[in-house]
């Protein structure tokens, strides 16, 4: 780097002073220095960062060299210094002034090329610095967030909502709310606020609710969700905060229930838990065995009824017989519709409690509300025959046993007369049909079996037992 050199003024009895002395002391001899002239940086030409050269080592000492040429001003032969118009009268080429305009012309032409050639770098660098920098403030934005209303202004680079929330590390979830959308363009000076949903265990009226809001508190959450709190009983109060993990909320809302008892109307204006609540805010109370009509820890709504039992009971004891169960086996040894009783059966006995009420002076049906067996019953055991009838009788077979049974019953064998004694299809009566070997009654046998038992009671007693159709028996 090109250091000019400093030149002190002249002391003042006048005399001057070498060049490259001190201003005032005592100061080195330096060896005079030929002339030259003084090196001049080009215009718009950048000066080189360099560090300065080191200063030459003092050479020995030499004779003062002679002027170069004669001057018009008369100086100290051993000042090396040279005034500028000397130093232009020797650089003067022949032709006086307009050689030198021409001179100068010439320098600035060939100094054109290298000055553009530095400044046109230096131009773009310039330029992209210019640009960066529009570019950052045009992008730049400056914003107001506000999460769960917690606000803060903050400068941000984010093309939308969603991405400003993103660089703010706010996780955007279904239950959360915000504002303006997430895919809205963010522009300076808007305003975005975020909130977290909470989770709310409600419990309205009897009625459990699991609901998400994004309030703060708990009159906030109702309002949103439009209960009506005047009146209300509430297990929280309605400054409590809601934290974000969500809490359990009971509300009980002023309801009108109607309440009857003792033959009077009543009508209760009321936040109770229960029906009990409910009837001890009116002053009624119960007794004994005194009930409602709706169960007595249930919740009241809004409009119903409640009546009010008046209950009074006693008890009554009685002894009862059991009946008992009869069970029929097969016996292949016994002809078909052949029934015998192998055990009789025996009843039972037990003890029975009822319960006797009066509501509200009207008597119920005495219930039923103990039982105690005194005596088991026994089962009866009947064998019930399978052995299958012979069809054939002799004596009794070539008869008209069809034109018979037209006769008596119209060929019905469940036809019963209207004394209720005889059925089938030839009207036995019971003691008839048991002689021949029948059991039960006669119109609940098979037809086949009514015929055999006709057939066996022709052949001992003849037509007889039949007065009127007796004789369709012979055509």
């Amino acid at each position: 780097m090109y250091v000019p050199p400093v030149y002190a003024s002249a002391p003042a009895s006048g005399r001057r002073r070498a060049y490259g002395q001190p201003a005032h002391g005592p100061y080195p001899q330096y060896p005079p220095r030929a002339p030259y002239p003084v090196p001049r940086q080009p215009v718009g030409q950048p000066r080189p960062m360099t560090a300065p050269a080191p200063a030459p080592a003092p050479a020995p000492a030499a004779p003062p060299a002679p002027p170069a040429s004669p001057s018009r001003h008369r100086r100290n032969p051993d000042d090396t210094y040279r005034p500028s118009y000397e130093q232009a009268e020797a650089k003067r080429p022949e032709g006086g002034r307009a050689a030198l305009r021409r001179a100068a012309r010439e320098r600035k032409a060939a100094q054109r090329p290298e000055v553009l050639r530095r400044l046109v770098p230096q131009a773009l660098v310039v330029a992209f610095l210019a640009g960066g920098t529009s570019a950052f403030v045009a992008h730049d934005k400056e914003v107001r967030l506000s999460v769960d209303g917690s606000p803060r202004t903050l400068h941000t680079f984010a093309g939308d909502v969603g991405e400003l929330l993103s660089d703010e590390g706010v996780v955007l979830d279904e239950h959360d709310s915000v504002g303006p959308s997430p895919d809205r363009p963010l522009s300076d000076g808007d305003e975005v606020a975020f909130s977290h949903g909470r989770p709310l265990d409600l419990t309205l009226d009897g009625r459990r609710h699991r609901v998400w809001t994004t309030a703060r508190t708990v009159h906030d959450a109702l309002r949103r969700l439009g209960v009506r709190t005047q009146g209300a009983a509430l297990s929280l109060a309605p400054s409590a905060d809601i934290p974000r993990s969500g809490l359990r909320l009971e509300v009980a809302t002023e309801r009108t229930v109607i309440l009857l008892a003792d033959g009077e109307e009543k009508s209760l204006r009321t936040n109770a838990g229960t029906v009990l609540e409910a009837l001890t805010e009116a002053g009624i109370e119960l007794d004994g065995l005194d009930a409602t009509s709706a169960p007595m820890d249930s919740f009241p709504h809004d409009g119903q009824t409640i009546t009010v039992m008046r209950i009074t009971g006693s008890e009554k004891v009685k002894e009862e017989r059991i009946p008992f169960k009869t069970v029929r086996h097969a016996d292949p040894q016994l002809p078909q519709g052949t029934e015998v009783v192998a055990r009789e059966g025996r009843t039972g006995l037990r003890r029975v409690t009822y319960r006797l009420r009066t509501v509200n002076g009207v008597r119920e049906k005495p219930r039923r509300i103990a039982v105690e067996v005194l005596r088991h019953p026994r089962k009866q055991i009947i064998r019930v025959g399978t052995l299958p009838l012979p069809q054939s009788v002799p004596g009794a077979d070539h008869l008209n046993w069809a034109a018979l049974a037209q006769c008596e019953s119209g060929n019905r064998p469940g036809a019963v007369d209207a004394s209720g004694h005889h059925g089938g299809l030839y009207q036995f009566d019971t003691p008839t049909w048991h002689a021949v070997g029948g059991s039960g009654r006669p119109q609940h046998a098979p037809a086949h079996e009514q015929t055999y038992r006709a057939k066996k009671l022709y052949v001992s007693q003849g037509a007889s037992p039949w007065p009127y159709c007796g004789r369709k028996l012979s055509r």
